[in-house]
């Protein structure tokens, strides 16, 4: 099936609906869907004016929680404020991340700074929301991948990219480690009979806010990169369509992965998308989940 668009969303009346990065791009079109299709949305953002300029924009029923995804103290205070005031969570949609082209930036927590917001926070946020979505009756999470974790790898013995920084493959690794990290909790999630279903879903090659802010360290000629980049992308609405399906969808099974359908995966109707062969291995997904734990201090499942 290609032909995919948001009035196939179910109806989502009695629904709570996490989106993490909700207050733009990507995650504003996905909360506004949500949220027009009748779910209690949580707005997760880093940056709560922005998020309540974002709410009014979306109306219908949201709130606005402040989230920081690369602090993991930041994580465990929204996760017990969170379920302190909503028991039971519908949906998941670990949205969130960032693109830094510039020098090597690190977390609160000491880690790389993609890798700390893109996928450690996520898997952070994800345990720690575990009980919520288990009291749930069809529980989903959704991790937002990219096209790049195809070309990327992941190199154990440099996880936080701390010998010969490159911004690209350090963004692509995040990506990398994200995507493995919802495929492993789909095994995991199986392994020990839970409900709730984990999915994946990437943009292909969208117009979002993210690519320009990348750019910035490079002056005028970042400016002429990113305006370049418009050209060849398509729009945030149509680029939010598979992680709106990954989220919405009836029949999407644990483990699917949807993307757009044409151009290499870069744009077009949504579809099955393909995962990198070290993506789908279940032994880099164990090594991944191990190190998250360790550098988490959270395990579950």
């Amino acid at each position: 099936m290609t032909g995919w668009t948001t009035d196939r969303i179910p109806d989502q009346r009695g629904r709570v609906a996490v989106v993490t990065g909700a207050n733009s791009g990507l995650g504003l079109v996905t909360a506004t869907e949500l949220a027009r299709r009748g779910a209690h949305v949580v707005l997760a953002v880093r940056n709560t004016a922005a998020g309540e300029q974002a709410a009014r924009r979306i109306g219908g029923d949201v709130e606005v929680r402040e989230l920081d995804l690369a602090r993991l103290d930041s994580v465990r205070a929204f996760a017990a404020r969170l379920t302190a005031d909503h028991a039971t969570i519908d949906l998941l949609v670990n949205n969130a991340g960032v693109v830094l082209l510039g020098p090597r930036r690190t977390s609160a927590d000491g880690f790389e700074l993609h890798v700390a917001t893109n996928m450690l926070g996520h898997y952070a946020l994800t345990g720690l929301l575990l009980g919520a979505l288990g009291a749930a009756r069809e529980a989903r999470v959704v991790s937002l991948s990219s096209i790049t974790h195809k070309n990327a790898h992941l190199d154990f013995d440099d996880l936080m990219f701390e010998r010969n920084y490159r911004a690209a493959a350090a963004y692509g690794r995040s990506k990398l480690a994200t995507t493995v990290f919802g495929v492993e909790l789909d095994r995991r999630l199986r392994a020990a009979g839970s409900p709730i279903v984990s999915t994946l879903a990437h943009p292909g090659l969208t117009r979002s806010n993210l690519t320009p802010r990348a750019w910035e360290h490079r002056g005028r000629l970042g400016q002429v990169i990113a305006r370049l980049g418009l050209v060849a992308t398509q729009s945030v609405k149509q680029g939010a369509l598979p992680q709106l399906r990954a989220a919405t969808d009836p029949g999407a099974r644990g483990g699917q992965f949807f993307g757009p359908s044409r151009l290499w995966e870069t744009r077009g109707p949504v579809t099955e998308a393909r995962l990198s062969r070290e993506a789908a291995d279940p032994a880099v997904g164990g090594r991944l989940w191990a190190a998250a734990e360790e550098r988490t201090g959270i395990s579950y499942l």
